[in-house]
């Protein structure tokens, strides 16, 4: 990318002025956001990757070939596999599943792109996420660089948790060895592959859900994810051990997609829901109407 097109993209991304337009400052951040994704794609810096190929690279396109999701719903994946966390301790990656949910996303620290928009989207997601992180489901992050280390990692931790505290104890950035890695990504179908010539990895970008169990429940694709529908991910993969009633209810309305990695609205739920409830109010009402007409005679 030359230095006339970085500096114009970082000058998009402090300034983001849209020119004949005023929005709310809510709406304007999430416009300014989807721009700066397709101004990357236009300049042929974010093929779907961290950074475009040079002329004449016949590497790229082969990668790209090969980078995918294949969804593995309800497969295990291995819980005895090793990393270290951004502390350098050792841990399992069964340690994290221990009676709650987890949500895992493949990154790598010194991404130059990609990882720092899929990061962004989980953080603004997880903010506006009623459950507490750490409490009552988990977060792993998992570099695929076998080169980045726990001071990267809790490098990288340090700039998401700065900004929301109730992340610190429940949201985890892992480093590991190629054999753990892999093992992993082949588990929760994660093709990625690494561009020697350019010294980056081309990747999918995406969430995977994890039940209490270890066994994937649900995939999430792209770079922004819908609060509501990592909700009702995380309730459907805690088997409904987490959620109030009325959360509850409102997830017999919506149906998962796994084409789609969304949450769809089934009319026919919320018409048997309605139907349901107007029964019960019957019912109340007769009920109370015949007690009060015995206690009158």
């Amino acid at each position: 990318m030359s230095t006339r097109i970085k500096f114009q993209i970082s000058n998009f991304k402090s300034t983001c002025h849209l020119p004949f337009v005023t929005l709310a400052p809510a709406r304007s951040a999430g416009v300014c956001h989807l721009i700066f994704v397709l101004v990357l794609l236009a300049t042929g810096a974010m093929p779907l990757y961290a950074q475009g190929p040079s002329p004449g690279s016949v590497g790229p396109p082969d990668l790209l070939s090969q980078v995918r999701f294949d969804q593995r719903l309800n497969a295990q994946v291995p819980l005895e596999l090793e990393f270290r966390d951004e502390t350098g301790v050792r841990v399992q990656l069964g340690d994290y599943v221990q009676r709650k949910p987890v949500v895992l996303m493949f990154a790598y620290y010194e991404c130059p792109n990609l990882c720092g928009l899929v990061l962004n989207g989980l953080a603004e997601s997880l903010q506006r996420l009623k459950f507490n992180v750490g409490d009552e489901f988990q977060v792993v992050t998992v570099s695929i660089d076998p080169r980045d280390t726990p001071k990267i990692a809790a490098n990288k931790k340090e700039k998401y948790v700065t900004q929301n505290s109730k992340l610190i104890t429940g949201w985890h950035f892992l480093t590991g060895e190629q054999t753990s890695i892999d093992r992993l990504a082949q588990a929760t179908g994660f093709k990625y592959a690494y561009d020697a010539q350019q010294d980056q990895y081309a990747h999918p970008t995406g969430l995977v859900i994890l039940t209490p169990e270890g066994k994937i429940s649900r995939y999430f694709y792209g770079i922004d994810f819908s609060s509501q529908d990592l909700q009702f991910a995380l309730m459907d993969a805690s088997q409904d051990r987490i959620g109030s009633p009325i959360d509850q209810v409102l997830l017999r309305c919506y149906h998962y997609d796994p084409a789609t990695g969304k949450y769809n609205l089934v009319i026919m739920n919320v018409v048997r829901l309605i139907g349901l409830a107007t029964a019960l109010a019957l019912g109340a009402f007769l009920a109370i109407s015949f007690t009060w007409g015995r206690v009158k005679t």
